[in-house]
């Protein structure tokens, strides 16, 4: 029986936001009433999460009953700027992992360093998963999600549920 189990997260807003991160960040954090992620980092406050994507992208992920006005809001911030903000939520999925055996899982699919001391909360990790592009991070001690296109999803999540099935790798050195 394996101690992890692989789920859909269910709906999530998320906005797609590009443009120079250092000018534009503070305006976005708080819109999104979060600090400004650094690089590779999740700032999260409450239901929304503010995450680094690369030096000119971030993602901003939210309840779906509040995307409308937060887009409209961003929207309206950034026309200054040379930035845009764009509602992406149909084109991506999320799964938990949740459970003791997360890392175990997710090992067996990325070559990403997933040892406690690199791989914590508020690291926000891109990398591939097998075969596609992906992102994921801790939410709670125990449950990582794992971000992915939605035309993927199927794959990714067949992925999971196989690796979950596995069961633990053992004992590593942290």
């Amino acid at each position: 029986m394996s101690e992890v189990t692989v789920s859909e997260a269910g709906p999530r807003g998320m906005v797609t936001i590009r443009g120079d991160l250092g000018e534009i960040g503070r305006i976005v954090a708080g819109i999104a009433g979060t600090a400004v992620p650094a690089t590779g980092r999740v700032e999260s406050a409450g239901a929304r999460a503010f995450a680094w994507m690369s030096p000119d992208e971030a993602l901003l992920m939210l309840p779906p009953d509040e995307l409308a006005e937060v887009l409209g809001a961003l929207n309206a911030a950034l026309a200054e700027h040379h930035a845009l903000a764009v509602d992406v939520s149909d084109a991506r999925v999320i799964f938990r992992l949740n459970g003791p055996g997360w890392r175990d899982v997710l090992a067996r699919l990325t070559p990403a360093d997933l040892r406690p001391a690199a791989f914590g909360a508020g690291v926000f990790r891109r990398t591939r998963l097998a075969q596609v592009a992906a992102a994921f991070w801790l939410p709670e001690a125990q449950v990582a999600e794992l971000l992915c296109f939605r035309s993927v999803g199927d794959y990714v999540r067949d992925l999971l549920e196989n690796a979950a099935a596995a069961g633990p790798i053992g004992p590593r050195p942290d």
